[in-house]
């Protein structure tokens, strides 16, 4: 046994979620029949297979993509595509929310998906259905304005008639993750189809059957099946030739890999949209309501087992309401429910792979063995499934424990105590991180201040992380080293376009006519330019 594990027995075990009689098996969810379903939008001439991380077992065989099968996706997507963007925008929107539809009756099949393939709890992966609903319904009414042509002032009035217009961009490369793998496949990509764009995707190969769900669905929506091109492999042989090939892309994963899939794309002038690592603080201010703070925190810090780009990861808290918080924190996260049944009840589910437990157990024992304190979970729990860690909260963390600063991406968060707010806000910056922040106070106005003040790209004030997320009209993305890009809102749709200006001059040239030679054209327009500007015409 560990140090962090005779540790960790101090302090009760999370109880165990069981399954209600009858509940549906791998076995049941995936069927020959449905993966040959999903699988016919692959293009992949070789194998490979996924596995549910709740037993470790195989869920289904799938098609493995070579780069040479990249490139005949991206022959047949651009091939599709000329006729898509030829598709009215109304007609294109009016696939979303079909698909809007078509999701929120049929969850159950993805729900189940989503569990097997990510390990998280149903509640959590019910979180994918409502963002995707959100952004299909969005989009599917917004599009249409979004992308109308725009009147704008010309260079000489009445005489310049210009106009703005929104072209697709071609094909777009997306490489999604695993972590919420409806949300961040489909999801992003339904933007990019409303601009009239065709998409070539790489899901996570753990998490493919999930993605290529929502495409069947999509297609059954009516978007034309060439629109939508998978290919599953491994990301360092795939990635590369997907990027290579896109007239844009969109990337959702880790920093490191980000700055690489930035590179690239510049080295080929395309633009790119990059979602990457955060370090997440939650402030609670003196005032802040601490049972509801507190309930916030385990939302925020445990939700999908922590596997959440936007999910806390450091929790800074006045001093005069720390130890009742804590105290309070503590006793939700102990009673927390873990299980893997495909149904709802378990309050946590699994890590994803062997390689989250590692980090996950790593910063958990490092801070411990430095003098953390270990105020609930650090506990492997193997009983329930071989990736089950427990919902754990450190206190007394400081540099250079690995926990302080690196991104863990589990189930763990660090308390830190502070007295002066500004001092809360400048700990909360120190990192190069930029992507989500949470600021608990009674005092809205207040709590919008300090909001104000914290470089992410979102905060939300008494909440963790789903208000900003949640609110599709807004932009959503990152600060930093948190990525570039956002999505969401107008700026999610239109960076899948290429801006055009149509300037159409009227009776007279911008050049010297009727006689005028060169020096009278310039007086002219230099009486011109002074007379706009009194008129006040921009």
């Amino acid at each position: 046994m560990t140090d962090t594990q005779d540790t960790a027995a101090e302090t009760p075990r999370n109880p165990v979620f069981s399954a209600p009689e009858g509940t549906r098996t791998a076995a049941d969810v995936v069927t020959p029949e449905l993966v040959v379903q999903l699988t016919r939008g692959v293009v992949g001439s070789g194998s490979t297979a996924n596995h549910t991380p709740f037993t470790g077992e195989k869920l289904a065989d799938l098609p493995e993509s070579t780069p040479e099968d990249v490139a005949t996706a991206f022959e047949r997507a651009r091939e599709a595509q000329k006729a898509w963007a030829a598709t009215p925008v109304r007609q294109r929107a009016a696939v979303l929310l079909r698909f809007h539809d078509l999701v929120l009756e049929r969850q159950a099949e993805v729900l189940d998906l989503i569990q097997l393939e990510t390990g998280k709890a149903r509640l959590h992966a019910h979180e994918e259905v409502q963002a995707v609903a959100m952004a299909a319904r969005h989009y599917g009414r917004k599009a249409p304005g979004y992308l109308r042509p725009k009147r704008h002032s010309g260079a000489v009035p009445a005489l310049t008639k210009v106009t703005e217009l929104r072209q697709p961009r071609g094909v777009i490369g997306q490489i999604a993750p695993w972590n919420y793998p409806f949300e961040l496949s489909v999801g992003d990509a339904l933007p990019a189809f409303a601009a009239g764009n065709a998409v070539v995707m790489k899901p996570d190969t753990e998490t493919a059957l999930t993605a290529l769900w929502a495409r069947d669905l999509l297609i059954e929506a009516g978007l034309p099946a060439g629109v939508w091109q998978v290919v599953v492999g491994e990301g360092p042989v795939v990635g590369p030739a997907v990027v290579e090939r896109a007239d844009y892309v969109s990337f959702t994963g880790s920093t490191r890999t980000g700055r690489e899939v930035a590179r690239s794309a510049a080295a080929r002038l395309v633009g790119c949209s990059l979602e990457l690592g955060g370090k997440n603080a939650m402030l609670v201010l003196h005032d802040a309501d601490i049972e509801k703070a507190a309930a916030g925190a385990v939302r925020g810090c445990f939700s999908s087992a922590g596997q959440l780009c936007i999910s806390i990861e450091r929790l800074y808290v006045h001093e005069s309401v720390a130890d009742a918080f804590v105290e309070r924190f503590a006793a939700r996260t102990r009673a927390m429910r873990l299980g893997s049944a495909l149904a709802y009840g378990a309050d946590m589910g699994s890590l994803v792979s062997e390689r989250q437990l590692e980090t996950v157990t790593r910063h958990v024992q490092e801070a411990v063995e430095k003098g953390a304190k270990l105020v609930a979970g650090g506990r492997h729990r193997p009983d329930i499934g071989p990736l089950f860690y427990e919902p754990t909260i450190l206190d007394g963390v400081e540099a250079p424990m690995a926990v302080c600063a690196e991104e863990t991406f589990g189930p763990v968060v660090s308390i830190y105590r502070f007295s002066d707010e500004d001092d809360a806000v400048a700990l909360a910056n120190a990192t190069p991180y930029g992507l989500n922040a949470s600021v608990w106070t009674k005092d809205g106005r207040r709590g919008r201040a300090v909001a104000a003040r914290l470089r992410t790209g979102t905060v939300n004030v008494n909440e963790s992380y789903a208000a900003g997320y949640g609110s599709v009209q807004a932009p959503m993305g990152g600060m930093g080293d948190s990525g570039l890009g956002r999505r969401h809102g107008s700026e999610g749709i239109l960076k899948y376009t290429e801006a055009q200006t149509v300037a159409h001059q009227r009776l007279m040239p911008l050049a010297p006519s009727f006689g005028m030679d060169d020096a009278q054209y310039a007086q002219f327009m230099t009486r011109s330019l002074r007379a706009m500007k009194i008129f006040r015409l921009r």
